[in-house]
């Protein structure tokens, strides 16, 4: 029996998040520098590197810095994993 996954994502259900959060982090007119600090401030231990790793898909995310970005960002869940 095979069961048919549908994928999340472009990297194969991976909460690869790069291309988005660089949009969302331009749009909001911050540095990468300036959004570790705000990350920073909320408890989420990130420097610019980590952001940068993330941006290029080098990096997973993990769950609590997917709820930190979507509070500072404003946005869903939905939006910063399938761009809905």
């Amino acid at each position: 029996m095979v069961i048919k996954v549908k994928q999340r994502t472009s990297a194969n259900g991976k909460n690869l998040i790069g291309e988005r959060l660089r949009e969302l982090r331009n749009e909001k007119g911050l540095s990468q520098r300036d959004l570790a600090r705000e990350l920073q401030l909320i408890g989420i231990d990130m420097d610019k590197n980590v952001i940068t790793r993330i941006e290029t898909n080098k990096r997973y995310v993990t769950d609590f810095e997917i709820q930190a970005l979507k509070e500072i960002f404003g946005v869903s869940y939905d939006y910063l994993i399938d761009g809905e």
